[in-house]
């Protein structure tokens, strides 16, 4: 990937728009896609229930920085 707002980094933000992580593994963050699909994936689940109805903004917030960190990442050496 070339860099920010390389064809590459688009694909990758439409990617983690649909399923958050997506985007970072598509570029080899491995970690990453990891951690944001579990964490906004348990956010909503939780929001799912009445109970814990509350969770969804804090999904919504690491979901869009999911979109956003696969937008902007710029590998090192670059």
């Amino acid at each position: 990937m070339s860099g920010q707002g390389s064809g590459g980094n688009v694909i990758a933000a439409i990617c983690s728009f649909f399923i958050p992580g997506l985007g970072q593994l598509v570029q080899g963050r491995i970690l990453a896609a990891l951690m944001f699909f579990l964490i906004v994936g348990a956010c909503y689940g939780a929001a799912a229930t009445v109970i814990l109805f509350f969770l969804w903004p804090v999904g919504a917030v690491f979901h869009l920085w999911s979109i956003i960190s696969a937008a902007r990442y710029r590998p090192v050496g670059m």
